[in-house]
């Protein structure tokens, strides 16, 4: 067994309880630990997913109990994709809240950012339908941690309304891995795929009960309307590295999807047939308008890059709802762009918080708004999906792959019209934000009254720093090798999906350990 696979789980549950009961008291060694495990993991990542390149399956069994009966992780392609997108976007959001002090305005933020990672990590790693429910809830307390980190009364509230929605969607995903159980006696994904194929027609009723309930698990974990409410609120109120970070956090539900409806419940499985594609692909078309319609709306740049994400994944998972090759070959590629594109806007959105407050209105011109205003219109024509950068290719990739399909008129017409109202949303705050500022005078603070002069405002307070715009740069530097590369990358994601939909190596490599 390759013991490397089990690294991305192990390191940052060591380091983060190391950082609580060790340096908890000495903020820079903090600091030095967890940049230190987030390099490694960047590096152990890399590492995983070139092995996993040449379309091999590795499988890591823990204790050596041979599966179905014990745990086992899993490393093909996909999950190898997903270990470095993951590892290389939390490196500059770490770096953005050291940089800007985020990680200063309460406890215990690097270790409960390592036990995130954990729990993002582990879900794409996982192959046990249960121990995506742990690893599920590992990063659910970790991301309320988080998104309460530096208190406040509103950041508490969405808090709240955050857990107690995904609570119940915990809920209900062990409802369906009880009632999975109770058809196939089995929870390993791979024993999974044998037993539901094996299942004879008139037994299927149940399966298929089990089958919507985890759809409907993965639809919140996605945010997918009409499920979607407690994402706008949660995102906009976290810390905006933070909610950076939570760009991933959708994400998963998305891979949940994938994973699980062309391993388990694939195509060609008449127990769940049309249950996805009668469902979901409606689904993902209203949540990409709902997402469009806010950020039109939005009056609070926080909410702007919150619904950003909305609209994004409903493009995500127009394309993954169609289940054929192309398409999932275009929605892997969107995926990566997606995520550092969210990633980038919501840091940027910090930087314009800490300078002028969230209202996206005219104020007078902040400090260095010319590198801002260039980030922030670089992000804007990235999620957008305007060209040169990667959301065009992706978003040309996932018009392209969805030409035949039954639906094809409706799905161009959403995307292409949700992506106009997003330029328009985009550049209506970015137009506010930058541009007509310049039309009003700047405060002297020699004017203001000397009570008012000891409350200035952050964007009149001098001291700019490097590492949050160095972040933000290397996020940018992301989206611009994925549009230069995009050939390599494209190719990529097609022998991703090709893996994806012939399934056999999978169960066979995870099946098959027991055997040797």
């Amino acid at each position: 067994m390759n013991h490397l696979l089990i690294a991305p789980v192990v390191l940052p549950a060591l380091v983060a309880p190391f950082i609580i009961m060790v340096v908890r008291h000495h903020l820079d060694l903090q600091r030095i630990f967890s940049v230190a495990s987030t390099v490694l993991l960047a590096a152990i990542s890399l590492t995983l997913a070139a092995q996993a390149a040449d379309g091999s399956v590795q499988v890591y069994e823990l204790g050596d109990w041979p599966a179905p009966f014990g745990i086992v992780l899993v490393l093909d392609r996909l999950a190898g994709m997903m270990l470095v997108l993951t590892s290389f976007l939390a490196l500059p959001v770490l770096l953005y809240a050291i940089g800007t002090g985020w990680d200063t305005r309460g406890s215990n933020f690097h270790a409960l950012f390592q036990f995130q990672l954990m729990g993002i990590l582990g879900a794409f790693l996982t192959g046990d339908a249960f121990n995506l429910f742990v690893f599920f809830e590992v990063l659910l307390i970790a991301s309320y941690g988080l998104m309460i980190h530096s208190g406040g009364p509103r950041r508490f509230t969405a808090g709240v309304q955050y857990v107690v929605y995904n609570l119940l969607g915990s809920t209900l995903f062990l409802f369906a891995l009880g009632t999975i159980y109770a058809v196939t006696g089995t929870l390993n994904m791979a024993d999974l795929a044998v037993k539901v194929a094996e299942l004879a027609p008139g037994d299927t009723a149940l399966l298929r009960a089990g089958a919507a309930m985890l759809l409907l698990v993965f639809a919140i974990k996605a945010a997918l309307l009409p499920l979607h409410f407690w994402l706008p609120a949660a995102y906009a109120n976290a810390p905006m590295p933070v909610a950076a970070l939570f760009a991933i956090m959708t994400k998963v539900g998305a891979y949940a999807i994938l994973r699980v409806f062309t391993l388990i419940f694939g195509p060609e499985v008449s127990a769940t047939e049309g249950l996805s594609e009668n469902w979901l692909l409606p689904a993902a078309l209203l949540t990409l308008g709902a997402g469009a319609i806010g950020i039109i709306g939005a009056r609070h740049i926080g909410r702007l890059m919150a619904f950003g994400v909305i609209t994004s994944m409903g493009t995500l998972l127009t394309a993954v709802s169609l289940f054929t090759e192309a398409s999932t070959a275009a929605a892997l590629y969107y995926l990566v762009h997606s995520t550092l594109a969210a990633a980038l806007l919501f840091l940027v959105a910090d930087l314009v918080i800490e300078r002028q407050g969230s209202l996206i209105e005219a104020q007078s011109p902040m400090p260095q708004s010319g590198l801002i205003a260039a980030l922030y219109f670089t992000g804007a024509i990235a999620l957008a999906g305007m060209p040169p950068l990667s959301g065009f290719l992706g978003k040309l990739l996932v018009l392209d792959a969805t030409r035949d399909a039954a639906h094809a008129p409706w799905i161009w017409g959403v995307v292409l019209s949700g992506s106009l109202v997003t330029i328009v949303g985009l550049a209506r705050a970015g137009s506010q934000l930058f541009w007509k500022a310049h039309a009003i005078p700047a405060a002297e603070p020699a004017q203001l009254e000397p009570l008012a002069a000891d409350l200035l405002p952050v964007h009149m307070a001098p001291a700019p720093r490097r590492l949050p715009f160095a972040a933000c740069s290397a996020i940018l530097t992301g989206l611009v090798a994925l549009t230069v590369f995009a050939g390599p990358a494209t190719r990529y994601a097609e022998a991703t999906a090709a893996q994806l939909y012939a399934p056999a190596e999978y169960i066979d490599t995870v099946l098959g350990e027991s055997e040797q």
